[in-house]
């Protein structure tokens, strides 16, 4: 079973900057620290926890750029688990996080290989967005948020 959480604890947030780094940064040849943004405790965070192994496999973060936007950003999903319903869990949370702060909408730079992933969850493709590591493409998504 698949848990939502907000890391509180230390170990907790270990183990929450490394799956960010081991997923997003690390193969990219990228340092460790660079995992970890200068407004994380401004930001609300999510991750999730498979509680049979009470192992992170999911982690994301958002933040309000307006009283009406919010932007995800650092979204990963341990690879084992891709397309088990993590990603779409987590995003799920933060919208409903989103939504009791009276946002509106949530933008997102995605990665060229999350774009499906996104558009199935309701985001459309804004723009190109820039291209990270000189290789990575991403791409600016909005989804306006319901009721």
């Amino acid at each position: 079973m698949l848990i939502v959480k907000i890391p509180t604890t230390a170990q907790e947030w270990e183990q929450y900057y490394h799956l960010r780094f081991t997923v997003l940064r690390e193969p990219w040849g990228q340092l460790k620290g660079s995992e970890v943004l200068k407004d994380e405790d401004q930001a609300d965070h999510a991750m999730i926890v498979d509680a049979e192994t009470d192992k992170i496999v999911g982690v994301a973060r958002m933040q309000t750029n307006t009283p009406t936007q919010g932007q995800v950003r650092c979204v990963a999903v341990a690879p084992e688990v891709q397309g088990k319903g993590v990603g779409k869990l987590l995003m799920k949370y933060l919208e409903d996080v989103a939504k009791a702060k009276g946002i509106k909408e949530i933008i997102l730079d995605a990665r060229e290989n999350a774009v499906k992933f996104y558009q199935s969850i309701g985001y459309d493709i804004v723009e190109d967005s820039y291209l990270l590591f000189g290789e990575i493409q991403h791409y600016k998504m909005r989804k306006e948020l319901s009721k």
